[in-house]
């Protein structure tokens, strides 16, 4: 099969943002992209979201993403629904799946003709694979390392990292400080957290499944 990056072919791509940030929601985002859009987004300077560096450029490209591209769709997976679907699956690999595989069908309906859908390479790639045709989906599945060169999973990384952000703040003020990205150096944050609110704020900003929790709460 042919690198849809290097094809004019329209096809969807999904990426998502926040799986090794303690703080923030999981965000997984799904963006369709047709002959012109797969023009369009490169020659605006859509890119893989961790190569943006500025807040402002990374609100101006998801500008652009949602006005060239026909359809896209973002899932937001705020802490205590992630902790409950976590605590369910037991398998971060598997929750990704679900979460990609949600957003491609929601864009699929809206493009029910659409035929390939890229995304980057996460765990064992049956795992999408197999959520897509547990809902009947009959599309060509492209998982690979380094997708998000392909247009379409550029678009869909600006997205997913926007809300991602957008989130972090909204948490941010909910708790009255700033709660860093990432998994490093959070340590004194979730301290500052835990003694505010407890366990039960925590579980409202936090991942809590990650080693911090247990070096927090003991």
């Amino acid at each position: 099969m042919a690198e849809p990056s290097a094809a004019p072919s329209p096809h969807i791509g999904s990426d998502e943002a926040g799986k090794g940030d303690y703080f923030g929601p999981l965000v997984v985002a799904a963006a369709y992209a047709d002959e012109l859009a797969l023009t369009r987004l490169p020659e605006v300077g859509v890119r893989d979201s961790k190569r943006i560096s500025s807040a402002r450029r990374l609100w101006e490209l998801e500008k652009a993403v949602k006005q060239i591209c026909p359809s896209f769709e973002v899932v937001l997976i705020l802490p205590p629904r992630y902790n409950e679907l976590h605590g369910q699956i037991r398998n971060l690999n598997r929750l990704l799946a679900w979460a990609h595989a949600r957003a491609i069908e929601n864009v699929l309906e809206k493009q029910p003709g659409c035929r390939l859908a890229v995304t980057d390479q996460f765990g064992d790639e049956s795992y999408l694979a197999e959520r897509l045709m547990k809902k009947g989906r009959q599309i060509d599945l492209l998982q690979r390392v380094g997708a998000e060169d392909d247009p379409a999973v550029a678009a869909a990384s600006v997205l997913a990292r926007a809300a991602f952000v957008r989130s972090l703040e909204r948490l941010s003020a909910e708790v009255g400080f700033s709660l860093p990205r990432g998994a490093t150096h959070v340590l004194p944050t979730a301290r500052e957290v835990y003694q505010k609110g407890g366990e039960d704020l925590l579980g409202r900003v936090a991942k809590l499944h990650f080693r911090t929790t247990k070096q927090v709460v003991g």
